[in-house]
Order: C-alpha cells, then sequence, then structure tokens
C-alpha cells in the first residue's frame, strides 16, 4: 500500500513584515513533524500566497505575521484565496496577534491562530488534526 503524502504546508511572511526567525524556527518544527513546507521568504503580496499556494497544491496556507498588518492583509487575501479555490484547505496564522483581532481573523476563514508564545507543538498537532 502507497503511504499518504506528507501534509503539505505553505508558509508566508505578508506585507513589509521583516521579522522571519519565528517563521524560520516554526518552519523547522514543521518540518521535523513530518510535513513538506514551502517557506516563500520575506514581504509576500496577496497575489503571491494565493499563487504559490494554488501552484504547489499545500493543504496548509500558513502566515507568520509580526508587524501590526495582519487584519488588513487577511482582508485583502481571503477573496483572493477564494477566486483560486482554496476554501478547503485549513488557514493558520501566527505571530503578534492581539487578542482582540482573534475573531475578525476567524471571520475571514483563518481557523488556527497562534499568537507568539504558541508552543511548536499545538501548532503541528492543530494541522494534523484540522487539515483537509
Amino acid at each position: 500500500m502507497k503511504p499518504a503524502r506528507p501534509i503539505r504546508v505553505v508558509l508566508a511572511k505578508p506585507g513589509l513584515d521583516g521579522h522571519d526567525q519565528g517563521a524560520k524556527v516554526v518552519a523547522r518544527a514543521m518540518r521535523d513533524a513530518g510535513f513538506e513546507v514551502i517557506y516563500t521568504g520575506l514581504r509576500q503580496m496577496p497575489e503571491a500566497i494565493a499563487r504559490v499556494a494554488t501552484q504547489e497544491d499545500v493543504d496548509v496556507i500558513a502566515l507568520s505575521s509580526m508587524a501590526g498588518s495582519h487584519l488588513s492583509f487577511c482582508r485583502r487575501l481571503k477573496p483572493l484565496l477564494e477566486e483560486a479555490g482554496l476554501t478547503d484547505k485549513l488557514w493558520i496564522i501566527g505571530g503578534n496577534l492581539p487578542a482582540q483581532d482573534h475573531d475578525e481573523l476567524r471571520a475571514l476563514g483563518f481557523r488556527g491562530i497562534f499568537p507568539t508564545g504558541s508552543k511548536l507543538d499545538a501548532i503541528c498537532d492543530f494541522i494534523r488534526e484540522n487539515s483537509p
């Protein structure tokens, strides 16, 4: 019997956010957990993230945001992901995410919200339990 393919994750740094050490740590933890991770690098625009997610046939679209522009970025990204037919994928976000923004992030379709300090195992477990 052929083994199932690994969970594929695109991990992106949105907008002008120049802080990527945390994203690199998360990417390593995901790889160590057996996921295939496509890390886009810094300063990604919504159109690029939607394009990579489509081209790479990912299961999970993950954002790492430390710059405080997560709500406006996610508002721009959501219709692009919908237009690309990616609503069945797991959308998650981590980083500097104040508690007052969590409800709007969920309303935008982000099912996993991981503020700074979230445990790496918790992120990986959430992906395992919720990816399509």
